[in-house]
């Protein structure tokens, strides 16, 4: 699960392990990388998005052999970044190979505005692996009209007919996740994971049929496959060797075994065999293993995050998106916040859920900070800043977890240069001042609790199925709110300063409320469209949190409503008083996740999370409006290019930052599309 927001050879006795002593000895690689006081974060802005860049701090600190890895299993990433695009949209692939031609080939004017929107256009869809927005889901709209882009197909002999031209410019599959309220989600979602005429009904009725072989070790059904209609009869398309998405798995799986060949321990290693041996087979049981033998490979300094892996993009939450992250550990912060991890257990025996809900052994919450060295997929552009995994909830009570912290990710962000708006909608000086000193490091540890702790924490009653069953389109908001609650409850408690995390605990809790009050209620509806109801899982979880705590709080007037100068602002009036509504949600939520109760997330999210106060909206639109930075930012990727000596092997790399965002978009066009246009 992400904070907003993982990865059937033999092992022989050829495979070096890499030890602490082995550190020492072995020679360090020449190594040339970007890497200046004056570094520029940010390389390009467009639309609603700006174009990050990050360093990879830690890479000096890598022996050869520990490069290897990186390099390897940032191959085998970028190998699957084309399945996203399918995923996404069964038209996207077919719809950039064909802009990408346009972009590349055309010769005509290229300073009209038509030509300008469209590299406008096809830079979005590039951002959000294909023609849907990655936040609102909208089908992004053209600045130019049909007849321009027949006439730049014309011009660059390029083709692109049918449904495949038609879809840019008409209203059809206008959302690519549907999550509304009361009509059929499957059939009105344009992502890939089922095919034409697949209904809710069909796809619930197919996996209520089947059952694991240990009811208690639930498989992840649907996790890998695609879900369709031949002749009237539903059947699964896997994704594996041999099956859909072959021929770039197949390109994985060669990369992955190469890091295989330098892993840093045997039980990485083991992990590592197993995700190939699950890309070959398809087997969910393969995966289940995996998972677990991955979850205990806390050993190393270098990590990753491969496969299928999270079901927000699913409207029904079976079917998981491709993503890769690859990691290597920052030295420093793990040593810090692994406090965090030892103290787990504590955090559970001191939350406010019902006895009966909480973990009696939390056991293996792992938590790192770690410095990104290259993502794809699901993670790129736009990524997460951190992740917990696995997902399946006897996994994490049984094995534990493993959560992160992309602190390079985060240091990207927090140097990008500020907008000005935090000025405009904080209520006075004292929150200013508050956000100003405290608020990066109550984000931190927002995100460290929210992962280590908050999703780690909890139990199901015994006989409750997945929370994707029981709270179907509903699961992925209620958790991601669950796991916000329970940072938000300690934030603001004095066991964090007594661990030695802070300085000073209740200005810490006072800045993070002060901030997820701001832009629950209010900041975060800059990135929605006048009249658009709230879609996405992680902004419905944050507004109806928020919002449940202002209308609860009314009586006592926890947070106030201020009108200033026809403008609206929120206050806190108390936050000890915040902090038990936190407390009180926080049990709530845990409640309805444990016992399944459809009916009470449904209230929940429906009456707090969705809709949108229409005034209220067009105010923070039209104060926004003085603000040049874009609300939404992601990531090009430094490029590690090896080093070859005459015998042809690797001998160092050399890492290099993209000069601009279209750079890296047609070389990984290039270099990596596995898959053909229709899968």
């Amino acid at each position: 699960m992400k904070n907003t927001f993982i990865i059937a050879m033999a092992i022989s006795g050829l495979l070096f392990f890499s030890c602490a002593d082995d550190r020492k000895e072995e020679k360090k690689p020449e190594v040339t990388e970007v890497k200046t006081d004056d570094f520029q974060y940010q390389i390009d802005q467009f639309a609603d998005l700006r174009i990050l860049r990050y360093q990879i701090p830690s890479w000096d600190n890598l022996t050869l052999k520990e490069q290897k890895l990186v390099y390897y299993l940032v191959q085998a990433g970028l190998a699957g970044r084309d399945i996203m695009w399918d995923q996404n949209y069964r038209h996207n692939l077919e719809i950039r190979k064909a802009l990408e031609k346009i972009y590349t080939t055309y010769s005509g004017d290229k300073t009209a505005d038509d030509w300008k929107n469209f590299e406008i256009y096809l830079k979005r869809v590039w951002f959000s692996n294909g023609i849907h927005h990655h936040y609102s889901n909208d089908k992004i709209k053209p600045e130019f009209s049909s007849d321009y882009l027949k006439t730049l197909l014309s011009d660059t002999n390029t083709t692109l007919e049918g449904e495949a031209f038609e879809v840019i410019f008409n209203d059809k599959d206008s959302k690519k996740v549907n999550q509304a309220k009361g009509v059929d989600n499957v059939a009105l979602s344009a992502v890939n994971f089922y095919g034409p005429n697949v209904t809710n009904s069909d796809v619930i009725n197919f996996y209520k049929k089947k059952k694991s072989p240990n009811p208690a070790k639930p498989l992840s059904f649907g996790l890998n496959a695609q879900l369709v209609k031949e002749n009237g009869v539903l059947k699964e398309r896997v994704y594996k060797s041999g099956g859909l998405y072959g021929s770039a798995i197949d390109e994985i799986v060669k990369w992955l075994e190469k890091a295989k060949g330098v892993a840093e321990n045997e039980a990485q290693g083991d992990a590592i065999g197993l995700l190939i041996e699950y890309y070959k087979t398809g087997d969910l049981q393969t995966w289940d293993d995996y998972n677990v033998a991955w979850t205990r490979a806390t050993e190393g300094n270098i990590d990753y995050i491969n496969s299928f892996i999270e079901v927000y993009n699913d409207p029904l939450g079976y079917s998981g998106s491709y993503e890769n992250i690859v990691q290597i550990k920052d030295f420093d912060m793990s040593e810090k916040m692994a406090v965090l991890s030892e103290n787990a257990q504590w955090f559970e025996d001191n939350s406010p859920l019902m006895e009966e809900h909480k973990k009696k052994n939390v056991v293996g919450v792992s938590y790192k900070v770690v410095n990104v060295a290259g993502e794809a997929g699901d993670a790129s552009p736009s990524t997460p800043i951190g992740v917990n995994l696995p997902n399946a909830n006897w996994i994490r009570a049984e094995v534990g977890s493993k959560s992160v912290s992309l602190g390079n990710i985060i240091e990207a962000y927090n140097n990008a240069g500020s907008s000005g708006r935090l000025e405009e909608f904080v209520h006075d000086e004292e929150e200013l001042e508050l956000e100003k000193k405290y608020g990066q490091q109550a984000d931190k540890l927002h995100t460290a609790l929210h992962e280590v702790i908050g999703h780690a924490s909890g139990q199901l009653n015994p006989g409750v199925g997945e929370t994707k069953e029981t709270l179907k389109n509903y699961a992925s908001t209620l958790e991601e709110g669950r796991a916000d609650l329970v940072g938000l409850y300690y934030l603001y408690n004095p066991k964090l300063q007594e661990l030695g995390l802070v300085d000073d605990w209740k200005k810490i809790g006072m800045a993070a409320y002060d901030g997820y009050i701001r832009n629950g209620l209010m900041t975060q509806l800059i990135r929605l469209n006048l009249g658009d109801d709230v879609e996405e899982a992680h902004m419905r979880n944050r507004q109806w949190v928020s919002a449940w705590a202002y209308e609860k709080g009314k009586a006592d007037n926890v947070i106030e409503k201020v009108t200033r100068d026809g403008k609206t602002y929120y206050n806190i009036n108390d936050y000890d008083k915040l902090h038990e509504l936190f407390g009180q949600l926080l049990r709530e939520t845990q409640r309805i996740k444990s016992e399944g109760d459809y009916a009470a997330v449904e209230a929940l999210v429906e009456d707090y999370g969705v809709k949108v106060d229409q005034t209220l909206h067009a105010e923070i639109l039209e104060r926004n409006k003085q603000f040049t930075s874009a609300p939404y930012s992601g990531f090009v990727n430094p490029v590690i290019v090896p080093q070859m000596n005459e015998a042809g092997e690797i001998e160092g790399f050399s890492v290099k930052q993209p000069s601009t965002f279209e750079e890296q978009m047609l070389m990984y066009a290039k270099d990596y599309s596995y898959l053909p246009v229709k899968n």
